[in-house]
């Protein structure tokens, strides 16, 4: 997200608030194989960048630890569960510039992907987005390490990061997209999806490998690619799947991101490409989310993509799913996760899979009960691998985003053992803040 929203995000002034919980008299309790839920603001804005683009994460070692992120520099750590939650900034001597990712290992160590700003000199230096930045927490995100970084390949521009942890040996995978210049509209100046790991948990990454066979213009826009969301597989596959060209691209490897098919497959399309037009957001995207079943239910080891596109019209923007039971070989038709009657917008989607039950969980904004921009909070839950979902409005009052203010290119989720935290952005007047929902799922057993 380096595009230069930036120095509109500075010129304006946000109004300062106190995070504030919603009482347990006002938990949504429903018939008993529902979930409960229960909204928490993390933070709201007082002056200066954000709080937007959030990312969140549940320590799979302990349930009541959850870290968060969002631009530029935040960072929330939460030891109830994400009941309440402290605030810090995040610092690194290679800068911390946006794109927050947060993921934790399966020692319960927290990792906090960002871009760079080595030289401090943002839009000023050759060194600026050189690199991506990892940083290491042991403690629950209270304190980090100063950050190592993928290999540093200047003058190109690195972005639109995404992290994946295997469980098996806690491998370190990361995705991005590299432009030769970035928002460049020389054609000889392209984007393509970069690759690296790490073994030795982040203190060091391999030399990037380039898996896009196709690449796009730099201009961050449909002839772009990107949205590359790495995920892994039951015996260490890693499957990938980007946007470019109204088009899913899907690349894997099964040695662990050393060999990778020779030729990326198209397994979806989608129409209109992956940004789009939505009223009161000063840009929207669609970019596809990866994930795969580790559980041991019967849908263990399907592939799942994610992503949201306007095939039925720009008026009718929905949230789809695929899904792969056979390494990524075939794919099904897209299902559709929004359960309402056409003609409403649903829009920004994220995905997880919570891995104890195999159940999916797809975050994202929704206006099926408004005719103007009010919008809402909506989580689909499946329990049948993606072939049906159940939607639920999660958020506790609507809200109106506005074109003055970025809204962000993204949100988050994270789910474990029923235990459900998605994260998310909403505006009031001109006070960004983002928010989580506290959703335990009943009866999440292994199916």
């Amino acid at each position: 997200m380096p595009r230069s929203i930036y120095w509109l995000l500075a010129s304006l002034l946000f109004f300062s608030c106190s995070p504030r919980i919603i009482p347990s008299s006002e938990i949504s309790q429903q018939a008993t194989d529902q979930p409960t839920y229960a909204c928490v603001m993390i933070d709201a804005g007082n002056s200066g960048l954000g709080p937007c683009e959030p990312s969140i994460c549940i320590d799979p070692t302990n349930k009541d630890r959850v870290v968060a992120g969002a631009i530029l520099d935040k960072v929330y750590t939460s030891e109830d569960g994400g009941l309440t939650w402290t605030k810090d900034k995040l610092r690194s001597p290679y800068g911390v510039y946006g794109d927050p990712v947060v993921r934790a290992n399966y020692q319960g160590d927290f990792f906090y992907a960002h871009l760079s700003n080595p030289t401090g000199k943002a839009y000023a230096s050759e060194e600026f987005l050189d690199r991506i930045v990892i940083q290491r927490s042991e403690d629950g995100g209270h304190t980090w390490t100063d950050g190592s970084y993928t290999l540093p390949r200047s003058p190109k521009d690195q972005d639109k990061q995404w992290l994946v942890v295997d469980p098996k040996d806690n491998t370190l995978y990361i995705t991005w997209t590299e432009f030769d210049l970035y928002d460049s509209p020389d054609p000889q100046h392209r984007s393509r999806i970069l690759f690296s790991k790490s073994t030795d948990t982040g203190d060091s990454w391999t030399e990037p490998l380039t898996l896009s066979q196709q690449e796009g213009d730099c201009l961050d826009d449909d002839q772009t690619t990107e949205g590359a969301v790495p995920a892994v597989g039951p015996d260490g596959e890693i499957y990938v799947a980007w946007s470019y060209d109204e088009k899913i691209y899907f690349d894997k490897s099964l040695d662990r991101g050393v060999t990778w098919l020779q030729d990326d497959m198209v397994i979806a399309t989608q129409p209109g490409g992956w940004t789009f037009d939505i009223a009161g957001l000063t840009r929207c995207n669609g970019m596809p989310i990866t994930g795969v079943d580790l559980s041991q239910s019967k849908h263990r080891g399907t592939i799942y993509v994610n992503w949201a596109d306007q095939r039925n019209g720009s008026d009718d923007t929905d949230i789809w799913l695929v899904s792969s039971t056979d390494n990524g070989e075939s794919w099904t038709a897209p299902t559709r996760v929004n359960d309402d009657t056409p003609g409403s917008q649903q829009f920004l989607s994220w995905m997880t899979i919570d891995q104890s039950s195999g159940y999916i969980y797809v975050v994202f904004y929704d206006r099926r009960h408004h005719t103007d921009i009010s919008t809402d909070v909506y989580l689909a839950v499946s329990k049948d691998g993606g072939q049906t979902f159940e939607n639920t409005q999660i958020n506790s009052q609507s809200f109106q985003p506005s074109q003055n203010v970025f809204f962000g290119d993204y949100n988050d989720i994270s789910a474990e053992d029923g235990r459900v935290r998605p994260i998310w952005t909403q505006l009031e007047g001109k006070q960004l803040s983002i928010w989580t929902a506290i959703i335990e799922m009943p009866d999440s057993e292994t199916k």
